[in-house]
């Protein structure tokens, strides 16, 4: 398998946190050492032709955190969407959110819609950021769709367009920092047939270096999708 074969890679960018305490630096710190972390990840995956990034920013269980830490990250939210618009077009990304956006102050929703705005342009690649996203609260909001469509029998194909991620490939590789060894809600639909690289480097610790052995340990598994070669 090459390289070239991954289409899509999402990343759990777990260790913000953790990183900042090993640094005796408040929690804040570590989210903003991690923010300053994703342009060099995503760069190195689209030089080696990575067409999909989803980024798991913000889950749904991360809304059970104190209130100042929350209204930090959107804050660290808006400034990165200030930061990068005018990068993101100049080099044809195009911007994404999955998740419960419509929950976010409405000073963000107008960014993140100002931001995500398409143009006439061919892009080389999609940037995906996952945000107050949850996997189960995916599903259940597809069913629920279903339900009031009134709708008894579905196949595969027609559930999948009734998701955050309708007309996006499944990822081929995820990949989690920090050590943990789950995937914590995110995608589940999507990852059955996924496969997972665990490091325990801390995510503002990951760099490019990293991406490339992820990539090559990917190149170096058999993906059968349970059949026998």
């Amino acid at each position: 398998m090459k390289i070239n074969d991954i289409n899509h890679v999402a990343i759990i960018m777990d260790g913000n946190g953790r990183w900042a305490e090993q640094h005796n630096l408040p929690r804040f710190s570590g989210h903003k050492k991690g923010l300053d972390k994703i342009p060099e990840v995503v760069k190195e995956l689209i030089n080696n032709k990575i067409k999909y990034i989803t980024l798991f920013a913000f889950s749904t269980e991360n809304n059970f955190r104190p209130q100042e830490e929350k209204e930090n990250l959107h804050n660290l939210l808006e400034f990165a969407l200030n930061k990068i618009t005018k990068e993101i077009r100049k080099n044809k990304i195009k911007l994404s959110f999955i998740g419960e956006i419509e929950h976010l102050p409405k000073v963000l929703i107008r960014k993140i819609e100002n931001t995500t705005k398409s143009y006439d342009i061919n892009y080389d690649a999609e940037l995906i950021i996952a945000w107050n996203y949850g996997g189960r609260q995916e599903i259940i909001k597809a069913v629920n769709k279903l339900i009031k469509q009134n709708i008894n029998n579905i196949n595969e194909k027609q559930f999948e367009k009734l998701l955050y991620t309708t007309g996006t490939p499944n990822p081929d590789l995820i990949i989690r920092t920090g050590g943990q060894k789950r995937i914590s809600n995110f995608l589940l639909w999507q990852s059955a047939y996924s496969e997972m690289y665990f490091t325990s480097k801390l995510w503002p610790d990951f760099n490019k270096k990293d991406v490339i052995k992820a990539l090559n340990d990917f190149k170096n598994r058999n993906r059968n999708y349970g059949k026998i070669n």
